[in-house]
């Protein structure tokens, strides 16, 4: 399992966003060399957890929940058969491409060591929006992604320090809930019926995700 790029984006002014000035970094392209992370602070005031990553729109992403977006090269591929077109590393906005980690289907929780010195925490799903959509440019692809599942993951910043492309990713923590990226993105999208099961992840979850796990048993309850 290793790293196969870093991927940073700069302010890019677009049609297709919601951000007040009309910007998004969602268009990232591999880092030439070693890149910092660090926890950016909470959401709607922290961005990327990458020194020199733009995250545009603080409403809904970046923070220290969202502050590292993966996603495998694996699904990457099966994206390029099934649109018939190349895909570079970077293009869905993930700020690392992984070879060989199962990364949709990492469970809430899990830990990862990337290099000698980060440590990340798997937090959530990634939830497709407008912005990706006209990013990628293919008709109906809020539906088609989320319809697939391959969500890639969110991951909080545990340990700081420099990663690059090629460094090693090593699994340090697993839990044993079974509760994974794929499911905490269906349970809040299409499934709500799968929410009390997220509550097995606790405090790992997005705290988004974990509000609305609870919300949801209490209604049922009630």
């Amino acid at each position: 399992m290793k790293l196969l790029s870093v991927n940073l984006g700069s302010p890019q002014p677009v049609p297709h966003t919601d951000q007040p000035q009309g910007v998004t970094g969602i268009d990232k392209r591999p880092a030439d060399g070693p890149v910092r992370v660090a926890a950016p602070g909470p959401k709607g005031v922290g961005g990327s957890g990458l020194a020199g990553d733009a995250v545009c729109e603080l409403r809904h992403h970046g923070g220290d929940d969202q502050a590292v977006y993966a996603y495998a090269r694996e699904d990457l591929d099966d994206w390029e058969r099934e649109l018939g077109r190349s895909l570079a590393n970077g293009c869905f906005g993930e700020n690392l491409t992984t070879d060989g980690l199962e990364v949709s289907g990492a469970l809430i929780g899990e830990r990862w060591r990337i290099g000698p010195e980060v440590v990340l925490e798997v937090t959530s799903g990634r939830i497709p929006c407008r912005t990706f959509q006209g990013h990628v440019g293919e008709r109906g692809w809020v539906k088609r992604f989320t319809r697939k599942g391959a969500t890639g993951a969110y991951l909080r910043v545990i340990e700081p320090g420099e990663i690059r492309a090629g460094d090693p990713i090593e699994i340090v923590h697993r839990p044993d809930h079974g509760v994974t990226a794929a499911l905490e993105f269906r349970a809040v999208t299409t499934e709500r019926e799968l929410l009390p099961r997220l509550l097995a992840a606790s405090e790992a979850l997005h705290p988004e995700s974990l509000a609305a796990a609870r919300t949801y048993v209490s209604q049922q309850a009630g």
